[in-house]
């Protein structure tokens, strides 16, 4: 397994970078969960991107949002692993980088996400819990759970 990972400022990114980020975002959020949304919401410019390589592949990828952009404790999102690195553990690998980042660049606190339901055990297992209805967000239940530090 030759991994590696790097986290860049929206500024910091290459356009390689992001023409990668997006077109994974994309594959998945769009073509693969058949959702048709717009995935450039104007929150990449204020996060930070966590990007999971396998070799010089993007495998996998999260967005690290400050307090305040989404919800008023910091948050992971945008999680996606690529269909080649699904089963391999890069999801988990993804979000203990990812909750590590966020305390880094972000501070102390919980942090939020809003998780599609079918992934609750998942995080569950990261230490995060529900809190709240369960809501649907472009044909997608979700609902969003917490994770104290």
């Amino acid at each position: 397994m030759n991994l590696s990972h790097t986290v860049k400022a929206f500024d910091e990114l290459t356009i390689y970078e992001l023409y990668d980020l997006l077109k994974l975002r994309s594959e998945v959020f769009v073509v693969e969960q058949n959702c048709v949304f717009l995935d450039q919401d104007d929150k990449d410019q204020k996060c930070h991107h966590l990007m999971l390589y396998e070799g010089n592949h993007l495998v996998g990828y999260s967005r690290l949002v400050p307090p305040g952009l989404s919800y008023s404790e910091m948050s992971i999102g945008r999680v996606v692993t690529s269909p080649e690195g699904r089963g391999k553990g890069y999801g988990r690998i993804l979000m203990d980088l990812s909750i590590q980042y966020c305390h880094q660049f972000l501070g102390d606190g919980p942090i939020r996400i809003g998780a599609q339901t079918y992934a609750l055990g998942f995080y569950s297992s990261l230490g995060f819990v529900s809190d709240g209805e369960v809501y649907d967000e472009d044909g997608i239940e979700h609902v969003e759970m917490i994770r104290q530090n």
